[in-house]
């Protein structure tokens, strides 16, 4: 998988994100494990504090075990486009996580309307 280069992002609303993209954030955000699984590629990774998971069966044990130890908000504060197929989503969050606030990016990679990557970094 080639790297992009998430500097050339242009700016975009976030109501331009694809639908997939904004269905399971929606469904991350609210905790719904089988459907945000749903948007994920069989063979998908997702990169989230310097851990990769690859597969369902990952993917889905990160996505139920991630940030659970933690209250907080979160809410999208910009988007952005490299291409057709390459989507950053930047999310605030406030709570009683250490540090207390961050802000991250959600970058998606997207094969046939599904995520095939998916980066969460500062």
């Amino acid at each position: 998988m080639s790297e992009i280069d998430w500097s050339t992002a242009h700016p975009i609303d976030p109501d331009q994100l694809p639908t997939a993209v904004v269905k399971y954030l929606a469904a991350h955000e609210a905790r719904d494990l089988d459907a945000a699984m749903a948007f994920y590629a069989p063979d998908a990774a997702v990169t989230d504090e310097g851990h990769t998971y690859t597969g369902h069966a990952a993917i889905r044990g990160w996505l139920g075990s991630s940030g659970s130890e933690y209250t907080y908000t979160t809410r999208l504060t910009a988007a952005a486009a490299v291409d057709d197929g390459h989507y950053d989503a930047v999310h605030h969050l406030e709570g009683d996580f250490p540090g207390g606030v961050a802000d991250l990016h959600f970058r998606f990679s997207l094969r046939d309307d599904h995520i095939d990557r998916l980066v969460i970094e500062p």
